[in-house]
């Protein structure tokens, strides 16, 4: 976007989920239709928004350190209008405004809405300006606006109604509430329209979309009219709780040939006597069922894992049973993160975190260990087979390589040509890393 001089600029930093970097994208819009221009740098910027996760303690300690900096830009530029937002500002509210008093605005994630308004005031009154708490309708999506031209996110439910002990997101999100099916397929008409290719679907517990919506507003439903889309090449949808999959959802990835065949759906832990304290609502064996059932239905589909490693009272055994049931579910990743207490959490309140920070490092380094094990088997597999690729650019470390992404979520490299990006192409695996595979176009 070209940007005038003259025009009052947004600088934009996200932290944590998808669903973050959506809400995010609504707030430039919202500053787009006001006027403002993109701030690549914080320099060049008269506002800058921290967009912020609560899910674990290190990422609001990043979010704190990161102010530190702002805070002396802010120092030579007392004009330009600092907030944070999301998830970490609707948890600690005027906590933030305390620790760091030179923020002007903190919006929760259920007041960014009003970010406008809330910016309004802040250099009216020169702030802090505090909303948090209150349910706001976001911003209206201008869909040129997102950070990749060819996929985008949408977010499709907000909130989740289970009460995980660990988990922040009904305090920070609220309960569930889905938007009207036909709104989200007008916001994927529109995108398709704009260029986009493949649009992923969000939810903080997606299986349970339409929970509070008309009959006949379900994810199956959803994904259905999703994909009788004119245009759109792929679909994909996050994240499962494995209490509310839809066994109907299996059969639309086998049937759905836009719908790509990965399934997030995190068990956060392999112990029974875990999952019960957590109350995940499911125990192991039932995890296992759905795994199953889900690659009967679809042979060619991919797993992908949450485990928390050294919840209060995760025993060495209880630890094994998770690094088992990675190998009997052969995930094609797992993402494996260190138990951190949650202030006004159950677990917080009623769950002593008695295992030391070393058997937490210790633990989660296993498991990775473990899954580099089962990514290494997998990958060695897919050697010599040709695999449909939506190439998205150059890659990070290298240039002269181009990164796509199987319809399972592997990530490619592959030598090719600019030409290609945002497309769709034939790539055969010649060669792997745990972490990713390398290939070249197919003939």
């Amino acid at each position: 976007m070209t940007v005038d001089t003259a025009m009052k600029r947004l600088h934009l930093i996200s932290f944590g989920c998808q669903m973050n970097v959506y809400d995010s994208e609504l707030m430039a819009s919202a500053f787009k239709r006001r006027g403002y221009g993109v701030a690549e740098t914080p320099e060049d910027a008269d506002v800058i928004l921290v967009n912020t996760c609560a899910v674990r303690e290190h990422a609001e300690e990043k979010v704190f350190s990161h102010l530190g900096e702002l805070r002396k830009h802010k120092g030579r530029r007392p004009d330009v209008l600092l907030g944070v937002t999301g998830c970490m500002a609707e948890r600690m509210g005027r906590e933030i405004a305390r620790r760091a008093p030179y923020v002007d605005i903190v919006a929760g994630a259920r007041s960014f809405g009003d970010i406008l308004d809330l910016a309004a005031a802040a250099r009216d009154h020169r702030g802090p300006v505090v909303s948090v708490g209150h349910d706001r309708p976001p911003p209206e999506r201008d869909v040129s606006v997102r950070r990749d031209k060819y996929r985008a996110f949408i977010a499709v439910s907000r909130g989740c109604n289970h009460r995980c002990t660990f988990c922040v997101v009904p305090r920070t999100r609220g309960d569930e509430k889905g938007r009207a099916l036909a709104s989200i397929v007008r916001e994927v008409e529109e995108l398709v329209a704009d260029g986009v290719v493949e649009v992923t679907l969000l939810g903080q517990n997606i299986d349970n979309y339409g929970v509070d919506r008309p009959e006949g507003e379900d994810l199956h439903h959803l994904l259905h009219a999703c994909h009788a889309v004119d245009g759109l090449r792929r679909l994909r949808f996050v994240t499962s709780h494995p209490a509310d999959m839809d066994p109907r959802i299996f059969d639309d990835m086998a049937e759905l040939p836009k719908l790509c065949g990965a399934l997030h759906i995190p068990p956060q832990s392999g112990s029974n006597t875990v999952l019960k304290r957590m109350a995940r609502g499911y125990t192991r064996e039932e995890y296992m069922d759905i795994v199953h059932e889900f690659r009967r239905r679809f042979p060619a589909g991919e797993v992908a894992a949450d485990f928390i490693v050294g919840f209060p009272g995760e025993t060495e055994a209880d630890h094994e049973q998770s690094v088992s049931l990675l190998h009997e579910a052969g995930f094609q990743q797992s993402f494996i993160f260190r138990y951190s207490e949650r202030p006004a959490t159950t677990a917080a309140r009623r769950l002593e975190d008695d295992v030391p920070l070393p058997v937490k490092a210790a633990r989660n380094l296993h498991l990775l260990k473990a899954q580099e094990a089962v990514s290494i088997k997998k990958h060695k597999t897919m050697v010599g087979r040709t695999y449909e690729l939506l190439v998205e650019g150059p890659s990070k470390k290298d240039p002269a390589m181009f990164t796509g992404r199987t319809r399972g979520n592997h990530i490619v490299h592959f030598p090719g040509g600019s030409e290609l990006i945002g497309e769709l192409a034939a790539v055969t695996i010649t060669d792997f890393s745990p972490v990713t595979l390398r290939g070249v176009l197919a003939r």
